[in-house]
């Protein structure tokens, strides 16, 4: 599959099931703002971005596009959209200040009230339990590395679901484990900024501990659609080189299988890797393994990975700096499109990707969601964008004419937004905000999504 000319004006997509979902995904400390409003408490990702030289552009989220105040405003273009879900995150901390004990109303009033908004539009909430704010109460006791926070998780879990789960339908626990474990714990180039390398696996099983007691906790409360979002993608071995496809296999097994083995099947990928895990490992898989009602993937592009090689540096892995010591590297994926982020566009790795995880889960996959896919370009007019929705929709259709059970297509985002330690210089929204005015504008893409979902109709 090869994308269109950016300047072409694609045909219609093809037919999608009748109940399946379409949506848009964002998260809390990504759009809110009001970051010292109503009793919220403080994030780990507030206390990175105020060490100078994290962020690359200098900003912070504490007022972001300012949803905490818009939120009707966002739920309108939501309607107009014509999106049957919208995917947003439960900010922790506005619910827990302090991560555990006290409950803050304030915080939960304003979810009260978005879930309703969206409801009185047409739109099914799909809230994310965790989506990288963790309470900075919780990071500066240990954070993911410590045992506790996986219980304080899970308690935050059931005050939301008493509280909301009368009204909301689906649930993610977790987005992205192996972000916050090799970015955030491991590489330090996001919150907590720890640099720990491999020793920043007790953050992955403790995070897939959170989402095993959360399950528990969401279906005590009723809930009886839950899910997952985890981030993947096909990794491809820089040459067929016995050195290149070990790099490839390690990078795989900590990006793709290191996640979804646990929760698929009930075992870590590797034993000794499982052997370095923290606490009654073989007890926490059965927790971790509960049945899930669906998955969700989070798919933006393959990686190509080959051994290190002094004679072919490579110092940095789509902007972000790679100690030497790692057993891998990336590798340019040439001859393609790239977005404004500088990452390839790749589709058909996306069919690659669900045709995989069907032959590896088999009977044990249950139905999979697409919870993000997008893509970064500037300007209010965006051909690129479309030209990126339009590919990846009919990939994922070529994974489900193959026989993956595909049950809905989250884009990223509705709004561009603080894209973390980038800041705002990067844009994925299918509105445009004025980070000066906060004024939303939608973009062509957004008008293309909303013609493509009526003719869906």
């Amino acid at each position: 599959m090869t994308l269109p000319p950016p300047h072409s004006s694609p045909g219609p997509l093809p037919r999608f099931p009748a109940d399946f979902l379409w949506g848009v995904s964002t998260s809390a400390q990504q759009i809110e703002g009001a970051v010292d409003e109503d009793g919220r408490g403080r994030s780990a990702w507030d206390a990175f971005t105020a060490v100078p030289g994290r962020v690359k552009d200098g900003t912070d989220s504490a007022v972001a596009t300012d949803h905490y105040h818009r939120y009707r405003e966002d739920v309108a273009l939501l309607a107009e959209l014509g999106a049957g879900a919208y995917r947003f995150s439960v900010s922790w901390p506005r619910v827990l200040p302090d991560g555990t004990g006290r409950v803050n109303a304030a915080g939960l009033d304003f979810y009260d009230r978005l879930v309703d908004e969206l409801l009185a539009a047409g739109v099914q909430p799909l809230p994310t339990l965790y989506h990288w704010d963790t309470p900075q109460p919780l990071e500066e006791a240990g954070g993911w590395l410590v045992r506790d926070t996986a219980h304080a998780f899970a308690a935050y879990a059931d005050v939301v679901a008493a509280r909301l789960g009368d009204r909301v339908p689906r649930w993610i626990t977790l987005n992205e484990p192996a972000e916050v474990t090799l970015l955030g714990y491991g590489l330090g180039v996001h919150a907590p900024g720890r640099q720990l390398l491999f020793d920043a696996l007790p953050a992955a099983h403790h995070q897939l501990l959170g989402h095993g007691l959360a399950l528990q906790a969401l279906r005590a409360r009723g809930a009886d659609s839950v899910g997952i979002a985890n981030s993947h993608g096909p990794t491809w071995p820089a040459s067929e080189t016995a050195a290149d496809r070990d790099a490839a296999d390690l990078y795989d097994l900590l990006l793709n299988r290191l996640f979804a083995d646990p929760l698929l099947l009930g075992r870590y990928p590797d034993e000794e890797l499982a052997a370095l895990l923290p606490g009654p490992v073989a007890d926490d898989l059965k927790l971790i393994s509960q049945p899930l009602d669906w998955y969700g993937i989070n798919y933006y592009q393959p990686t190509r990975v080959g051994a290190p090689d002094p004679a072919t540096p490579t110092t940095d892995f789509g902007g972000i700096p790679l100690p030497p010591e790692l057993p891998f590297a990336p590798r340019e994926i040439t001859g393609r499109p790239r977005t404004a982020f500088g990452w390839p566009v790749v589709p058909e790795a996306l069919t690659e990707l669900l045709t995989a995880f069907r032959d590896r889960y088999g009977a044990a996959l249950p139905p999979i969601v697409i919870t993000e896919n997008g893509c970064s370009y500037d300007g209010v007019e965006d051909p690129e964008r479309i030209a990126f929705l339009d590919a990846h929709l009919r990939a994922l259709h070529d994974a489900m004419a193959a026989g993956v059970d595909v049950r809905g297509y989250f884009v990223w985002s509705l709004l561009d937004n603080f894209e973390w330690a980038e800041g705002y210089a990067q844009r994925f929204g299918l509105v445009h905000v004025d980070h000066e005015t906060l004024t939303r504008t939608p973009k062509a893409s957004f008008h293309w999504l909303r013609d493509a979902l009526r003719a869906q109709r």
